[in-house]
């Protein structure tokens, strides 16, 4: 049957990717974002790969605006059955220079705009007892980093919000589900149009994943959303276990090579940054999934695409052990034919 998904931060980066993704499998694609231009042209890519789009220009900061894009979004094509936040602003300095104003913003959109979305998706959720929540998150949200202290803020939050609903949930046995899709470094437009006071332009920390992996990774928890959290990337998965066992060292590694890793030899982005006024608004341009690192971002993730298939994983590792353990077998009885016949009843 057609499924129902709304998808924040539409307009651009991964949002748009998952909406291409969606329109794919021939879904009803609800593509929400501030960015006129950026959403028109989403619009028009999954009406060309089979979806039927719904356009809703709306703040994710504002809980009136998300509601109606909400309410738009059920009057044209009932129920919904997945709702992914996926939109957020930030700002790229260290954290004394940046202002309480623009820190405000940053977290309202990028916190409170999850929150927004998914109070907005349970209103619709809860009374049928069904429905998929996918909060984006992201690796600094597990282990944070200098200059994004923002960002790291806002996504540590949605973790912790994330985690508490999901036991309200399970309390009161819906049938509602709520999971996390923690992502890698991704090749999006958000470092050419993010606020900035880096010397040089920013970009996300090598390796780098194109929105197209993302993609895949929120649909795969959307499928599945009875896990508490994926990982999207080998990188995101070795960054997490690596803060868990070494936090110190990790610390003192960040605080050396944090600040360079973070940006690159070209100079910073000459155009207006989209945190109180979108980048592609109605006289702007649309910018798309992708950002300006695409010769050295990776199309595929092998880690991302076993943990899409656990089963053949497991069949996998299952035929390996056999196959070991019958070399094994096959080496012993052919040391113990060399010994002599008795070999074998000695052992």
């Amino acid at each position: 049957m057609t499924q129902t998904v709304v998808i924040t931060g539409a307009s651009a980066g991964i949002g748009r990717a998952t909406a291409r993704l969606y329109a794919g499998r021939g879904a009803d694609v609800v593509l929400i974002a501030r960015g006129r231009a950026g959403l028109e042209s989403a619009a028009e890519e999954v009406a060309a790969l089979g979806g039927r789009p719904l356009v809703q220009v709306a703040d994710m900061a504002d809980p009136e605006q998300v509601d109606a894009a909400a309410t738009a979004a059920t009057e044209l094509f009932g129920p919904l059955d997945v709702w992914i936040n996926c939109a957020f602003s930030t700002v790229f300095a260290p954290f004394e220079e940046i202002t309480p104003e623009e820190y405000r913003r940053a977290t309202e959109v990028t916190y409170l705009g999850f929150v927004n979305g998914t109070r907005a998706a349970l209103k619709r959720m809860l009374p049928l007892d069904r429905g998929t929540i996918v909060q984006v998150g992201s690796a600094p949200g597990e282990r944070a980093v200098p200059l994004q202290s923002v960002y790291c803020g806002a996504k540590h939050a949605i973790n912790g919000f994330t985690s508490s609903l999901r036991t309200e949930l399970r309390h009161r046995g819906s049938n509602v589900h709520v999971t996390i899709a923690q992502m890698p470094a991704v090749n999006t437009p958000q470092f050419s149009w993010v606020s900035s006071r880096l010397p040089r332009h920013p970009q996300p920390v090598p390796p780098i994943y194109q929105p197209e992996v993302a993609a895949r990774g929120i649909a795969h928890a959307a499928d599945h959303p009875h896990r508490k959290q994926y990982y999207v990337g080998a990188t995101t998965l070795a960054t997490v276990w690596a803060n868990r066992m070494a936090p110190a060292l990790l610390d003192r590694y960040l605080a050396r090579t944090g600040f360079r890793s973070q940006q690159t030899d070209r100079l910073p982005p000459s155009g207006e940054s989209n945190l109180f006024e979108p980048a592609d608004g109605t006289r702007g341009t649309d910018h798309g999934a992708h950002g300006v690192f695409d010769d050295i971002s990776h199309r595929r993730s092998l880690e991302a695409a076993l943990a899409r298939h656990p089963a053949a994983v497991a069949s996998v590792l299952a035929v390996g052990v056999a196959a070991a353990a019958t070399a094994g077998l096959a080496k012993r009885h052919a040391t113990a034919a060399r010994r002599g016949p008795l070999a074998l009843v000695r052992r």
